[in-house]
């Protein structure tokens, strides 16, 4: 028998954004919680994913405004990407949040253990031959970058997001393989800072997952920056050659660059952590669990990436605090995955919540929907963004979707959010008054026009 490290109420395995989450909340439910965490508090997220690559997009952002503030009437001129001084940057904000996270958990009296865990039991982690009982147990190990068959990340010329947040030097060209959020993420930011990007989907569009709608804005702007996509042609083979990497497509094309990102997804990491020796059954690597989340083992729950349910941090954040309620007795509402905004913060952004017009049809909804143009948007076109906002509604019934594309639109998902949510008919929502001139107006107008009282719309 391994050294006791103690019993807890909850032991957590994984510090991301689903498990240092569900500590917190427990913690404030008056559990004892251990959290251990192999790498660093806070996950893929805040290290290795939406912070740094969004420091790195807004990095971007900087880069293209000084280049176009002529148009603006500001002389400015463009001198050159600086990678030192953007990680130099891209850094601080990620050191500042993992302070705040670490004092976080500390104050909230949670036991963090650092270590690589695994499970030993129905209720036991073990760390270092140290073992933590719980009462309860949250598997929350999180994913990991994916590859193909026939593609060996070598780290160098053929990479992951992770080493792509590294880069010490902006790359001539590049491949990017996966027109997924990851993907379009870094073409944008490549772009940004001077790239020749091609981006390489099996898919007949970028973000394919989007509204259809969607997808064509964010190709035609994406043309529009220089942006090369080859659609629905998957990759046959990868080589390396003197200057970088070559791929064959299936289609028989051949792309070049000086690197490859693949950006083919993240899958669960499940393996060799001791889940199926205790009966936790897994499909392609998720760990499969109920509407409340548990694995049907004992009292072992399972959250974020590691389970089949969309791989983003805010969703983590809900099912490591909807699992310490249910475990608290509390009751919580079951999570309504297609209440959750998504956003895609490339330039210009994607942003959604609630179901495509393709999914509305798939379930034999019938709908009716209207889309507004961004040209019609007075702080758009200050901000000159093009762009859209759709918003789809059941038949005299309630908002089922809203889709945006645009500069910032990402902000503005709230209230869509909200809507959804709330089932809010367009006729109530176009009583809400918004404030002029804001983006938001895109979204009041939509609901004005879906409402049959149209205002700043052209027959």
């Amino acid at each position: 028998m391994s050294e006791s490290g103690g019993t807890f109420d909850l032991v957590i395995l994984g510090g991301g954004s689903g498990g240092y989450s569900a500590a917190i909340r427990a913690s404030e439910l008056g559990m004892r919680v251990a959290l251990i965490e192999k790498d660093k508090l806070g996950g893929t997220c805040l290290h290795y994913g939406c912070i740094p690559t969004k420091a790195l997009l807004h990095a971007g952002e900087v880069a293209d405004t000084v280049r176009a503030s002529e148009k603006f009437g500001v002389r400015a001129s463009f001198d050159t990407i600086d990678m030192a001084r953007v990680h130099e940057y891209k850094d601080k904000v990620v050191s500042g949040l993992h302070r705040g996270l670490t004092g976080l958990i500390k104050a909230r009296g949670i036991t963090l253990v650092e270590g690589e865990g695994k499970l030993t039991g129905v209720d036991e982690v073990t760390v270092n031959g140290v073992a933590y009982k719980g009462r309860h147990i949250i598997l929350a190990t999180g994913s990991q970058a994916r590859s193909l068959p026939g593609l060996e990340i070598d780290g160098e010329r053929i990479i992951t997001s992770y080493e792509a947040l590294r880069l010490d030097r902006v790359p001539k060209s590049a491949i990017i393989l996966g027109g997924g959020v990851i993907g379009v993420e870094f073409a944008s930011v490549w772009r940004s800072f001077g790239a020749e990007v091609t981006i390489v989907e099996a898919l007949p569009h970028l973000v394919p997952a989007e509204e259809e709608s969607s997808s064509k804005l964010l190709e035609r702007a994406f043309r529009k920056r220089g942006i090369k996509f080859e659609l629905g042609s998957p990759f046959e083979s990868v080589k390396l050659t003197e200057t970088g990497v070559s791929m064959t497509l299936a289609s028989g094309k051949t792309v070049e660059g000086e690197l490859l990102l693949v950006a083919v997804g993240r899958g669960p990491v499940s393996q060799g952590l001791g889940y199926e020796e205790v009966g936790i059954r897994l499909e392609r690597g998720f760990v499969q669990v109920d509407e409340n989340l548990h694995t049907g083992v004992g009292n072992i729950y399972a959250v974020g990436d590691l389970i089949p349910t969309p791989q983003l941090a805010h969703v983590g954040f809900a099912e490591g605090i909807f699992v310490a309620e249910h475990i608290a007795g509390l009751n919580p509402v079951n999570i309504d995955y297609d209440g959750i905004p998504r956003v895609t913060y490339s330039d210009p952004e994607v942003a959604s919540v609630g179901i495509t017009s393709k999914t509305a049809a798939e379930r034999g909804i019938e709908t009716t929907e209207f889309v507004y143009n961004l040209a019609g948007n007075g702080k758009s076109q200050i901000l000159q963004t093009q762009g859209a906002v759709k918003v789809i509604a059941a038949k005299d019934g309630p908002v089922l979707g809203v889709h945006m594309v645009g500069s910032r639109v990402g902000e503005l998902i709230t209230e869509g959010q909200l809507i959804y949510n709330w089932e809010a008919l367009p006729s109530e929502v176009a009583q809400l008054i918004h404030a002029h001139p804001t983006q938001s107006e895109a979204l009041g107008e939509a609901h004005l026009a879906l409402a049959g009282k149209p205002l700043h719309v052209h027959d």
